[in-house]
């Protein structure tokens, strides 16, 4: 296409494909998930705000997950559903930026969230007895609050970098939502320093929670190992394996997205990862904290009678 020389006031957004038919299996594909999402993670956190044996920190943070979940998912959705059964692939400059500004905050927030809750299960673990002393509800809403703060103060910083560039060489996303790597390969200058800022914030939002995580597990592993009891050492485990599941789905889509070699970059399987951390993964989440979980069980089958 030729070049323009003036900054792009509106975005197309190519989404997955152009097959009128597979548009619209993709269609009900996508509001299934989106009625699954908003269904479980509503659910989760109902039971959680109305039976008093889930008023516990590790709930408190799984509700708050549960949020950030519907939250995220209402980013993406709603737009992908409208490109799908629409003509219209358009999003304005406006709408991009609040799409970019509110993903990458909710990213970031969880991605804080996740570590925050790996915390926990070391001070339930290693402080059994002194659980509720080591995590005050005030220390609960301190995590959470800086989680949220944390994610979107990054989120400000990249969001304004990002749009301070000159969108003129095409406005075409090849994408599904305005994400980072499409957008800066639209920008036709000022891309210095970028790289440096970008590698930054993907340090201080995602590898600095992951080795915070991982040094949790150590404790935690360090912990397990001394327990004299075989049941008590599978108790152990069973109350972390929601916990590793989540971080591992959600983390691993994210560091295979970023930190790959630029030489192994393909649109088509950035998409395909994309969907899983924002439409996949929040669906999911409410299965895998309740489907295992006997508390969550029984506060189920309480609210139903």
């Amino acid at each position: 296409m030729e070049k323009k020389n003036h900054t792009a006031t509106e975005f197309i957004l190519l989404g997955f494909t152009t097959n009128p038919v597979t548009q619209q299996v993709l269609f009900v594909v996508f509001l299934v998930m989106y009625a699954l999402t908003l269904v479980g993670n509503c659910t989760l956190i109902i039971l959680i705000c109305n039976d008093s044996r889930l008023h516990t920190p590790m709930y408190f943070f799984i509700g708050n997950l549960s949020f950030l979940d519907l939250w995220l998912s209402s980013v993406y959705t709603p737009k992908i559903l409208m490109t799908c059964i629409s003509e219209d692939k358009s999003i304005s400059l406006a709408g991009c930026v609040a799409q970019f500004f509110f993903s990458a905050g909710l990213d970031y927030s969880e991605c804080y969230l996740l570590a925050a809750m790996a915390y926990d299960r070391y001070v339930a673990i290693a402080k059994p007895l002194f659980y509720s002393q080591a995590m005050p509800l005030k220390l609960c809403v301190f995590f959470v609050a800086a989680s949220y703060l944390g994610g979107f103060i990054n989120s400000s910083i990249i969001t304004k970098k990002t749009f301070t560039f000159d969108f003129c060489n095409d406005n075409v996303i090849d994408d599904f939502f305005c994400d980072l790597i499409p957008l800066v390969k639209l920008a036709c200058g000022g891309k210095e320093g970028y790289q440096a800022l970008m590698y930054f914030l993907l340090t201080s939002n995602v590898i600095t929670p992951i080795m915070f995580i991982l040094a949790s597990y150590l404790f935690i592993i360090t912990t397990i190992l001394r327990m004299c009891s075989t049941q008590g050492r599978l108790k152990a485990f069973s109350t972390c394996s929601s916990h590793l599941i989540s971080v591992t789905l959600y983390y691993g889509s994210i560091l295979y997205i970023y930190l790959r070699p630029q030489s192994s970059y393909s649109l088509d399987t950035d998409k395909i990862i994309s969907t899983f951390y924002t439409v996949v993964f929040p669906m999911l989440n409410p299965m895998i904290y309740s489907l295992r979980n006997k508390d969550v069980k029984e506060a189920l089958n309480k609210f139903f009678k």
